[in-house]
């Protein structure tokens, strides 16, 4: 009770302290008081949970929260937070599940019962209802009126027969995503994708659709009516088109990688009291966790395409782990960087810290800056990572 009362002193509302359980690895330092709302039966655990002012936990039911970084005014109205980090302004409803390698940017939603896994939102991404969503990266939109959405009972099947999760998919993606000047891409509810696919800017895709390939032009609309009934033979652990996985798990992980030094380069660039390191350090700290499981993943299928007589990717695992970790440290044309932060710099100084104004503010010359230096991050770790697996 002596930690809820201090919480209390600096301004946070707990109305039904006796409820709540705050365990003895939390810092009450990283927890602030103005505007802090924990309701009834929450439960906080983790050394690196951080919760900054404004933060609302538990409107609609408990939530238990572990080792997550809370931005301000983040609403967490029920369910389970692992690992994960929520910027200013997001929220996610009741029943949630969203464990780690899980980033929702700013005023990026989910409501009622939604899974995720290894799952970054970008700003304004919305998703509806009853939706699994894991392994995915969405981007898109320009604002709260003009979001890429999820609809309703929607499923990213990331799972294949073959027992493996190289099934990741890019929806949208972070060289122009994070400019905040994309189309925004609507994925019609009772519908799902199998993974791993790839996803331009603009496409609709029509309720109650099953995607199965890439869609790499942007504008278009996809549909589809119920697939095709059929019962034939089938040899669980053969791949048909591994060279088109192979291609997306390593498209995906060098948007991860981008998005690093983005996050590195830019977002630090923010810092201030809305925004505190210990915020960007949780980024960053899911992003490399990210690569992590990526890389995992795609070195388990190495092994099973090997066994199903296809080794070219098990040959080449070691050269294509090598350049990838050289990729992580290398931030892209230095001349580019300087030059897209000091046009940063400008609009920081009319916008203040606020990270969506600021981007908004880029003019199209600039924010065209910013992406060429991310694309060639992207470029440069798919061309050198290809060249090993010789596609």
């Amino acid at each position: 009770m002596e930690i809820l009362d201090k919480l209390s002193r600096r301004g946070a509302r707990i109305p039904a302290g006796a409820s709540i359980e705050i365990g003895p690895d939390v810092d009450i330092n990283r927890i602030a008081g103005e505007g802090v709302v924990i309701g009834s039966g929450c439960r906080i655990h983790g050394e690196r949970t951080l919760i900054l002012p404004g933060a609302r936990l538990g409107a609609e039911g408990p939530v238990t929260v572990e080792n997550c970084q809370i931005g301000p005014g983040v609403e967490l109205k029920g369910g389970f937070f692992k690992d994960s980090v929520f910027l200013s302004g997001s929220s996610c409803g009741s029943g949630s599940h969203v464990r780690e390698g899980t980033i929702l940017e700013e005023q990026a939603s989910i409501a009622h019962s939604v899974g995720l896994k290894q799952t970054i939102l970008f700003p304004f991404v919305t998703l509806g209802s009853l939706i699994n969503f894991c392994d995915c990266l969405m981007a898109g939109g320009t604002g709260r009126k003009n979001h890429s959405e999820v609809g309703s009972s929607y499923i990213h099947f990331n799972f294949t027969p073959s027992q493996d999760k190289a099934t990741a998919s890019l929806i949208g993606d972070v060289p122009r995503g994070v400019m905040l000047n994309q189309r925004p891409i609507f994925l019609g509810g009772q519908g799902g994708m199998v993974g791993p696919l790839r996803l331009n800017y603009g496409t609709v895709v029509a309720a109650g659709t099953i995607l199965r390939k890439d869609e790499l032009r942007p504008n278009r609309l996809i549909y589809g009516g119920a697939g095709k009934a059929g019962n034939i033979a089938v040899r669980v652990g053969r791949y048909s088109d591994a060279s088109r996985i192979v291609k997306n798990n390593l498209a995906y992980i060098a948007n991860l990688i981008a998005l690093g030094h983005w996050y590195r380069e830019v977002r630090a660039l923010f810092i201030g009291a809305g925004f505190p390191q210990a915020l960007l350090e949780g980024l960053l700290l899911v992003v490399h966790s990210a690569v992590s499981e990526r890389m995992q993943r795609l070195k388990e299928l190495a092994e099973k395409l090997k066994a199903a007589g296809n080794p070219a990717l098990f040959d080449a695992w070691r050269e294509i782990e090598e350049e990838i970790n050289a990729q992580k440290e290398n931030g892209g044309d230095r001349r580019l960087i300087d030059s897209f932060k000091e046009k940063m710099s400008t609009v920081i100084a009319h916008a203040g810290k606020d990270y969506v104004a600021a981007i908004k503010l880029l003019n199209a010359e600039d924010s065209g800056q910013g992406t060429a230096w991310l694309q060639g991050i992207v470029d440069t770790a798919m061309v050198a990572a290809l060249k090993k697996f010789k596609v």
